[in-house]
């Protein structure tokens, strides 16, 4: 996996060992560890151990590795695991810091700890939702 791995990017080198990191767990294709700056106790972040900015440039055999322990982390990081957000972005438009995929999993033990968000819905037709659909699922 390391042939994948960039000189430069901040999370590539935590996966070397450059950079220290507060590690929770890795495998063969994933790395988590504690995020410096957490919205709440426990939060964490899951990479991959192969550089990419984009989730849709991620091998899916990494992706299907990432997820199993993004689980396990949700349940195991928080005092209350009930509740939490599993978080990824793409680009800086959508908040996008670290050019290197990264899921965040960050515990929600109240309303005033963890992630914060609007959600600006938008009012569309059924007209413009089957057109949309249509375009997606064309792609598909």
């Amino acid at each position: 996996m390391a042939q994948h791995l960039t000189e430069d990017c901040l999370f590539c080198k935590i996966i070397r060992g450059e950079i220290p990191s507060c590690k929770i767990a890795e495998t063969e294709k994933s790395y988590c560890f504690l995020d410096i700056n957490p919205l709440s106790d426990g939060h964490a972040l899951v990479i991959p151990k192969y550089h990419a900015e984009f989730l849709h440039q991620v091998p899916d055999d990494i992706l299907a590795d990432m997820m199993p322990l993004a689980k396990k982390v949700a349940l195991a990081s928080g005092l209350d695991a009930s509740q939490y957000n599993i978080l990824q972005n793409n680009g800086p438009l959508a908040h996008q810091v670290v050019k290197h995929v990264h899921f965040h999993i960050i515990p929600k033990p109240d309303a005033k700890q963890g992630l914060q968000i609007g959600w600006p819905q938008q009012v569309v037709s059924q007209d413009d939702l089957k057109n949309t659909l249509g375009r997606i699922k064309e792609k598909l």
